[in-house]
């Protein structure tokens, strides 16, 4: 019975553990994590909007552009994800 909290607080941290997995998608033959290719999309979608305010001559008047573009990649990470996952709408 000496075993027995050190048993509940192991069960107890892989109550997030499911049996079917993390939600993947199949590219090019090999399975990537929905969380990777979220990831990659907020990254493109922080150059995109990086290169739009370059070129439109907005990279002057926003202050924190940094902030700004690491904001509006993080956002289309995070819809990425949820339209990935289903819980979007």
């Amino acid at each position: 019975m000496p075993y027995l909290p050190a048993a509940v607080a192991l069960n107890l941290s892989l109550q997030g553990c499911t049996l079917r997995g993390a939600p993947s998608y199949e590219i090019f033959g090999a399975y990537f994590p929905l969380w990777l290719l979220s990831a990659v999309v907020g990254l493109m979608g922080a150059l995109i909007a990086h290169r739009i305010f370059v070129s439109t001559g907005w990279a002057q008047i926003v202050p924190f552009q940094l902030s700004v573009c690491l904001a509006i990649g993080l956002a289309v990470g995070v819809l990425f994800w949820l339209s990935g996952t289903g819980q979007l709408l």
